[in-house]
């Protein structure tokens, strides 16, 4: 495992943070090419379906491990055919003599990763915090969508912030999530727990339509719905819906940061109701709702948050917006201002 003290502060905190990186179906025994932090990564599993991550590159010549194969437990330079085990150390040089004497510099990069909730993982330093639990993700009774990936031209930290702002339903998504007629945001609290955001927000609710089907039933619910989130920096959040009756829904949204400019974001989203819906219907409601949001939001300038408050007019209806920006600069994570 390494680190990379030449980064600037803010990116050297968010190296401590676990990130996406893939759906885990998305990693295979072929190498698949990603970045997270700017850092150009290669994903792959080996035999025992054991995923690994290493920087993607060989120390040979710098070439590309992504543009290699898979053999066994290893994955093989596309370049000289050196060969790196799961964790990191070169296997073999078949340029010499004795293949298997290699000098002990002879290493890839090799990072720390996990597989949980349908996601690839990876934390590029020592994690300072772990994943949230989510129980409903992973519970008999719930049935999760997985959506996405939505890459976007834009910072991460712009796409999170759309997907909590409260103000956009009624124009960006009206007749899906929102009614212009009903666009005044009512006032809410938030609290901050370490690296949690915790608020709630009541608001009216959105009819079912006619192909997107995708909330309680009518007859089962009232004619507002209570979100519940937490957003655990820096780019994670955790949603809980409910209609007053028994049926829930959860988001669980997490924004991989490719670079300053790039992110992607994976959607997961559980019911406890409709189990037996196509999980296309949901897929395509989440593309018509991201893709709203995608032309709005790399639309705006700069393109990534500016987190001097005074660069930006913020009203009431703004507090997370005004908390969140708060609180990653307070934990390292935002360029100073």
């Amino acid at each position: 495992m390494s680190g990379n003290p030449t980064v600037v502060p803010h990116l050297a905190a968010l190296r401590r943070c676990w990130h996406p990186v893939a759906y885990d179906q998305e990693v295979t025994a072929r190498p698949h090419a990603t970045t997270l932090l700017g850092e150009p990564l290669v994903l792959w599993r080996d035999s025992r379906r054991v995923a690994h991550v290493f920087r993607d590159l060989c120390i040979h010549r710098g070439t590309a491990l992504s543009l290699g194969r898979v053999a066994g437990d290893e994955i093989v330079c596309a370049y000289h055919g050196w060969r790196y085990r799961g964790d990191g150390s070169c296997s073999a040089i078949p340029q010499l003599e004795d293949p298997s004497r290699v000098p002990a510099k002879a290493r890839a990069t090799a990072y720390r990763s996990q597989e949980r909730y349908g996601l690839l993982w990876v934390a590029l330093d020592d994690p300072g915090w772990p994943l949230p639990e989510v129980p409903e993700l992973e519970e008999a009774g719930w049935r999760v969508v997985r959506t996405g990936p939505f890459a976007w031209q834009c910072d991460a930290a712009r796409q999170v912030e759309n997907f909590t702002d409260f103000g956009h339903f009624a124009f960006v998504h009206e007749g899906l999530l929102g009614d212009p007629a009903q666009a005044v945001v009512a006032p809410y609290t938030v609290q901050r727990e370490g690296n949690v955001l915790r608020y709630g927000y009541v608001r009216p609710d959105a009819p079912n339509t006619e192909d997107f089907p995708v909330f309680a039933a009518e007859e089962r619910k009232s004619p507002t719905r209570t979100t519940r989130y937490a957003l655990h920096l820096p780019y994670t959040i955790v949603e809980h819906i409910d209609w007053g009756a028994s049926d829930r829904m959860l988001y669980f949204f997490a924004s991989q940061p490719v670079t300053q400019d790039r992110c992607v974001g994976y959607c997961l989203v559980a019911r406890n109701y409709q189990l037996d819906q196509p999980e296309e219907v949901m897929q395509a409601f989440e593309r018509t709702i991201f893709d709203q949001d995608q032309r709005v939001v790399e639309s705006q300038r700069p393109q990534r948050v500016p987190f001097d408050l005074a660069a930006e007019l913020h009203l009431t209806f703004d507090a997370l917006a005004v908390a969140y920006r708060r609180a990653m600069q307070a934990h390292g994570f935002a360029p100073s201002p």
